[in-house]
């Protein structure tokens, strides 16, 4: 029987030419230079994975058309989530144009960036919400606590929209307690979202919002936490990639959540490394679930 392919369910490519990168400052150190395939090519071989989603960085529509071009050359990208303006009188059809590429699995807009945190309950994004439906695409759900309350206002509406939020919506964790009253907030809003039952949660990001010296003590209690809310059916492992390279290798994070969710078992362990990614990005887009790199039907060079 053939086993589970490992899927990073997140990673980035970035070309600092293009311009429309408006976080990535020269402040970020390491990681402000360009990233492409033949970077990140040598850690997925290393550490067996098969296929990665590669997610946008940039809140445009060039970027997104960017990474379709890099996806369409790089067999082992599977799919890409991409950004378009739902805030656009258009967005369902701007929408309806990427998605003609169906390597295109998903969109996420830059939510964590926004100014208001009620931006995701707004009524005028319903059709923009639709759209993504009506084309089997995923949202990816980059918010902060503060940004959870508005996030549900949106999952009471859109009950069959497949959500998947990134980075466990990003816990504080360099406080020192994570059951203290600083992190309740989190605990709740995680715990709400996951009642919901078309949301999953991305294993990721993690050691960026914790502290340079973190340890497994210092993510054990958030990845507990999330596994014990969505349980390993809905979790997707992700390397966030090069980001989460400011505060660990590839190798080394790879390794951190496998040791974290050691009690679990192969298959459970097997769905959370890949299985979800596929079943969760690729299926719906005709992909084909049993070999995520071999599948749909844009060339590939």
């Amino acid at each position: 029987m053939q086993s589970q392919p490992r899927i990073d369910s997140h990673q980035h490519f970035w070309r600092l030419s293009r311009g429309d990168y408006g976080w990535l400052t020269p402040a970020l150190g390491p990681i402000h230079r360009d990233f492409e395939p033949a970077d990140l090519a040598p850690h997925l071989t290393e550490h067996d994975i098969a296929a990665t989603i590669l997610v946008q960085a940039a809140p445009t529509e060039a970027e997104t058309r960017f990474l379709l071009d890099i996806a369409a050359r790089t067999p082992f990208v599977a799919g890409v989530v991409g950004w378009a303006d739902f805030e656009a009188p258009d967005a369902p059809a701007r929408i309806a144009a990427l998605a003609v590429d169906p390597l295109l699995v998903g969109l996420r807009p830059m939510v964590q960036d926004i100014p208001d945190p009620h931006w995701l309950a707004r009524p005028e994004l319903a059709p923009a919400f639709a759209a993504l439906n009506e084309h089997g695409l995923v949202f990816d759900a980059l918010v902060k606590p503060p940004q959870i309350p508005a996030l549900l206002a949106l999952l009471a509406r859109e009950t069959q929209l497949p959500v998947v939020i990134d980075h466990g919506a990003k816990p504080d964790l360099t406080e020192p307690d994570l059951t203290g009253a600083d992190l309740a907030e989190w605990r709740d809003g995680i715990a709400a979202l996951a009642a919901r039952p078309n949301t999953a949660c991305k294993l990721s990001g993690l050691v960026t919002e914790a502290g340079p010296d973190w340890s497994d003590a210092t993510l054990a209690p958030a990845v507990a936490h999330l596994v014990a809310c969505f349980g390993p059916e809905r979790l997707l492992w992700g390397s966030d990639w090069p980001v989460a390279t400011l505060r660990a290798a590839y190798g080394d994070w790879l390794a951190a959540a496998r040791r974290l969710t050691a009690t679990l078992t192969e298959p459970e362990r097997a769905a959370l490394f890949g299985g979800n990614a596929e079943r969760l990005y690729l299926a719906k887009r005709g992909r084909n679930p049993a070999n995520p790199v071999s599948g749909g039907s844009s060339s590939r060079s």
